[in-house]
């Protein structure tokens, strides 16, 4: 099966790879209940790309970003983020990988006790390298960017959610990762709000010269993507 399907914007593509995958494929379960889920994964994802993953429930799409992320091992073939081989990685390895990355959920994810302020700067503790003045100066100005300024001090419960998701949005680019996966973004959202959500990561991703790998089934965000990858049944399939 052939590796890939893409649909390319006219958009230029910086040609140098940050995410590199051959011949992944990926396990769940063990003995009599061992089943593949991944098979044959071949993909190159290239500098300040904007990447849709999409395809079916259930087609291993969240599986791969989760590999990606470092939030599973790897278990056969090469799966390399930033020229760092994840496939065998010791977790002082895997864990220096996931510092590159920034994630967002589709549930957000934010922490009900902590404002939205707090949240953001959980995103620079993992880093080691700020104090707290420094990370509380850096969430409230990522706040700014997002359009929640005046919104600093408030809990999860009292926005909305296309706000929770902006701080969402901000706690994963705060440390300006150079790779930023998300995981349905839009799916607890309004079409506007989905829409102002996918936006504001594409013109924060373009500033920051960040690449985006955004899982989704809302059809009504693809044309933000440089191009778009279709995964069905485990693989990556080619389109007519």
């Amino acid at each position: 099966m052939n590796p890939v399907s893409i649909i390319t914007n006219d958009s230029a593509v910086i040609p140098s790879s940050v995410i590199q995958v051959e011949h992944l494929d990926h396990f769940f379960g063990e003995g009599t209940l061992k089943k593949q889920v991944l098979f044959d994964i071949n993909l190159s994802i290239n500098a300040g790309e904007i990447v849709i993953l999409t395809g079916p429930s259930g087609s291993g799409k969240t599986t791969l970003l989760s590999l990606m992320g470092g939030l599973r091992s790897p278990q056969l073939g090469s799966l390399r983020m930033l020229n760092t081989e994840l496939v065998g990685a010791t977790k002082a390895v895997a864990v220096e990988a996931r510092r590159s990355c920034g994630y967002i959920f589709q549930a957000h994810n934010l922490h009900s006790s902590l404002t939205a302020q707090e949240n953001v700067m959980m995103g620079l503790e993992v880093h080691g390298a700020y104090s707290r003045s420094e990370r509380r100066n850096l969430a409230v100005n990522m706040l700014a960017v997002v359009g929640l300024a005046e919104r600093t001090q408030y809990y999860p419960a009292d926005l909305s959610g296309g706000q929770k998701q902006r701080v969402a949005i901000a706690r994963a680019l705060v440390s300006h990762p150079q790779i930023v996966l998300a995981d349905e973004p839009t799916a607890a959202l309004d079409k506007k709000s989905g829409r102002d959500v996918v936006e504001l990561m594409q013109k924060l991703a373009k500033e920051q010269g960040c690449t985006i790998l955004m899982v989704t089934h809302d059809n009504r965000i693809l044309d933000v993507a440089d191009r778009i990858i279709y995964m069905e049944d485990g693989h990556l399939i080619d389109q007519p």
